[in-house]
């Protein structure tokens, strides 16, 4: 079976290989400051779901530290001067704050040539009319993509892990950002407590029907973290996670119930080694990768 891979988008869409940097926008979130509630979501860590980001500090500190962080998984065929990035902003929610301010982070990161796109992590219930008027006049100089933390379609599990809003405020906002041409990842959380093998592929399915068109997924296998309400609930009684087996079958079914154009930005993910609680087994990406691709190649 064959997807398209991030990887595989943006060699073709910039004739080279190109990696995100991690950034820091200095935003917290609606569900922590008690606007919405405290704590965040139940699944998500102190870092905001952004552990691996650049500690914020001016932008120009910030790239260069990234780019250090980055540079070795360069091939050294490719000179400094011809490497390429994406700004990525991905921890906390980052359209919640002074749009004037953030505008102004985001433009310095992409005035530098060598970044040719802005990744910005949010949530769908943080972009308001000025939001969109900030990413939309963004979108005019550099790419800009928004990824949306969705997680789940179903609205039990939504409260189970304290997300905060209901899907039709996720589809209203799907429907501008598309509106105003900016790219759209969805991020969706396999393994969350309670949900089967059938809910999840529900969410993918509703995924695969959205229109306009959806640009790319990221599908995150859930990692139980201490320090989270989570990781404290399966301490206390622990509920099932997935076998690497089960999770890479799951996967090759997610990827066959999606349309062969939408591009594939994550079929795993990273969980802080020293958080990690469970499953165990996901803190050897290597191991986790070669089954999730030799899987994948026989279906």
């Amino acid at each position: 079976m064959e997807y398209i891979s991030l990887s595989q988008a943006l060699k073709k869409q910039f004739g080279t290989k190109v990696y995100k940097i991690s950034l820091t926008s200095g935003c917290t979130c609606p569900n922590r400051d008690g606007k919405i509630s405290y704590g965040g979501c139940t699944f998500c860590s102190e870092g905001g779901s952004g552990d691996f980001a650049a500690p914020f500090s001016p932008i120009e500190e910030q790239i260069k530290v990234a780019k250090e962080k980055v540079n070795g998984k360069f091939s050294s065929k490719i000179a400094e001067e011809d490497r390429k990035y994406i700004a990525y902003f991905q921890s906390y929610t980052n359209t919640y704050g002074d749009v004037e301010r953030l505008e102004e982070v985001y433009k310095k990161a992409i005035s530098y040539d060598e970044i040719v796109a802005l990744s910005i992590g949010t949530r769908p219930d943080c972009i308001d009319e000025k939001v969109l008027k900030m990413l939309d006049r963004l979108n005019k100089i550099k790419p800009v993509w928004v990824e949306l933390g969705l997680q789940t379609i179903h609205d039990e599990t939504a409260k189970k892990i304290n997300r905060g809003y209901k899907l039709e405020t996720f589809e209203e906002t799907y429907r501008k950002l598309k509106s105003i041409g900016v790219t759209v990842i969805v991020h969706v959380i396999l393994g969350l407590p309670g949900e089967n093998e059938e809910k999840i592929l529900q969410t993918i399915d509703y995924l695969a029907n959205l229109r306009p068109t959806l640009d790319g997924v990221k599908l995150q296998l859930l990692h139980v973290l201490k320090g989270t309400k989570m990781g404290e609930e399966y301490l206390k009684e622990p509920f099932k996670v997935f076998t690497l087996e089960e999770y890479t079958e799951l996967v090759v079914k997610c990827l066959k119930h999606l349309p062969k154009e939408t591009i594939i930005h994550r079929i795993t993910g990273d969980g802080p080694k020293k958080l990690l609680i469970a499953p165990l087994w996901s803190g050897n990406k290597k191991v986790v990768l070669n089954a999730l691709n030799k899987a994948i190649r026989e279906a």
